[in-house]
């Protein structure tokens, strides 16, 4: 059976967009998006009217929903190319798109960096060993299953790139670190999440049911709430 890809394209990030159809036979019922754009990826690729086209760029490492990095708007909705089926997609045309949210590198190809700069400039990534003492390990270890693949972010009413607010990603990454902070360095970390967090989220939960990883946002959100308001 032949699928129609349709792929939203551009060749830098002053380029303008332009779309461009491919043909791709599926021979495999467990195929995904990421099995059509590694094909399509490859030089010599041709498009549906049979021309010879440069390869589909396009952000993509395990291929087993682990890194997060081939993020893109599937269909119209945020989704990883490793975790989305063919035979799962209705319609005639499957329709492949980058996320909106980050300046274009290259067709699918995101600039996603100024997030994580953000959370080296915000002191959220560990620098040295810590000890845990086990206190609160649920909120620990749902946090640290985050693919900080950023669909959380794109369908966020709140979230922009330009602004505070961090988003459900930015909030991942400091529900660990609320539970393990002492003195000082906890105070400040509090201020931090109440301010780039707590301030900005709206409470929409739209990040709920998005997260290919399948945490529980809401539980995530309430616990850090929590840790951010209280003392201990």
């Amino acid at each position: 059976m032949n699928r129609l890809i349709r792929i939203r394209r551009q060749e830098n990030k002053d380029s303008l967009p332009y779309y461009e159809e491919f043909c791709y036979e599926v021979n495999d019922g467990e195929a995904r998006i990421s099995t059509v754009l590694l094909e399509l990826s490859r030089p010599g690729v041709r498009n549906k009217a049979g021309e010879q086209t440069r390869p589909v760029s396009w952000e993509h490492s395990c291929h087993q929903k682990r890194c997060g990095g081939c993020s893109m708007i599937i269909n119209g909705e945020p989704r990883l190319a490793c975790d989305t089926r063919l035979s799962d997609l209705k319609g005639d045309v499957i329709r492949l798109e980058p996320l909106k949210k980050f300046p274009v590198v290259c067709d699918l190809l995101v600039d996603r960096s100024a997030v994580f700069e953000r959370y080296r400039e915000l002191g959220l990534y560990l620098e040295e060993e810590t000890a845990y003492d086990g206190y609160d390990d649920e909120t620990v270890t749902e946090a640290a299953f985050c693919l900080q693949c950023g669909l959380c972010l794109e369908v966020c009413p709140n979230y922009h790139p330009a602004g505070e607010f961090l988003g459900m990603s930015g909030m991942t990454e400091m529900a660990g670190l609320l539970v393990q902070a002492e003195g000082d360095k906890a105070g400040e970390l509090k201020k931090t999440y109440r301010r780039d967090v707590y301030e900005g989220c709206g409470k929409s939960l739209s990040c709920r049911n998005i997260c290919p990883a399948g945490l529980d946002m809401e539980m995530l959100l309430a616990r850090s709430n929590r840790r951010a308001w209280t003392r201990r």
